[in-house]
């Protein structure tokens, strides 16, 4: 699975590197010249921040790194491509994406992803990210988010309450998240919304599983 995105990435016209932070063994995974293994952390919130701290490392010049996780093989080259220029677009420290439930059932019916309700709308997040490099050293932001990683009414908390009231009344527009979440977070986030359903679909149960492959089989077979 981890495959398929390294490779979409890869490919990607707009992307300079790639690091792939994984638990491994390295070489199971065919890596191009422009990728560089770097092993698991421990941690999804240790990955980013080693993640980040590479890119710098490599470019210090670099203002964006892209965020993908590893379970999202429907993506496509032009799909990354695309979400590079809706991050630098934004400008922001975080450009978060999201789905419509349409989207997603027009091309994974049946996907069962968890939604949130908005004003006008149901929304899943999505699994290509942006960052800005510079927050891999807010040490104050990425402890808080690691302390409360387990603990819902921690993080509702840290969002602040009145961002889950809300969506639980269906009055919180995608501006409205965005406000909100860079107030309590302290920094200037962006939601962006994605017209691809294969960056939101990514495969944590067997069914999702069973139609990612069928998608992927049909792609290869247009």
């Amino acid at each position: 699975m981890l495959q398929w995105v390294v490779n979409a990435v890869e490919a990607a016209s707009r992307v300079d590197h790639v690091f792939v932070v994984w638990p491994g063994p390295e070489g199971s995974i065919r890596l191009g010249s422009q990728s560089t293994f770097i092993p698991d952390q421990g941690g999804m919130i240790a990955n980013i921040q080693t993640g980040l701290q590479a890119v710098q490392a490599r470019n210090p010049a670099a203002t964006h790194a892209l965020l993908s996780s590893g379970d999202i093989p429907g993506i496509t080259p032009d799909m990354v491509d695309w979400r590079v220029q809706t991050v630098e677009a934004a400008d922001v420290d975080l450009d978060y994406a999201v789905v419509e439930r349409a989207v997603m059932d027009r091309v994974f019916p049946g996907s069962r992803r968890s939604f949130t309700p908005l004003k006008g709308s149901e929304v899943c997040g999505g699994d290509l990210n942006g960052l800005r490099a510079s927050v891999a050293g807010n040490e104050a932001l990425w402890n808080e988010l690691y302390a409360t990683r387990k603990n819902a009414f921690k993080q509702a908390s840290l969002l602040g309450f009145d961002l889950f009231l809300l969506a639980a009344f269906r009055r919180l527009t995608l501006e409205d998240a965005a406000r909100l979440g860079s107030r309590r977070l302290g920094l200037k986030a962006h939601v962006t919304l994605c017209p691809y359903a294969e960056i939101g679909m990514d495969v944590d149960k067997p069914h999702q599983l069973e139609m990612v492959r069928q998608h992927l089989l049909k792609r290869m077979a247009a």
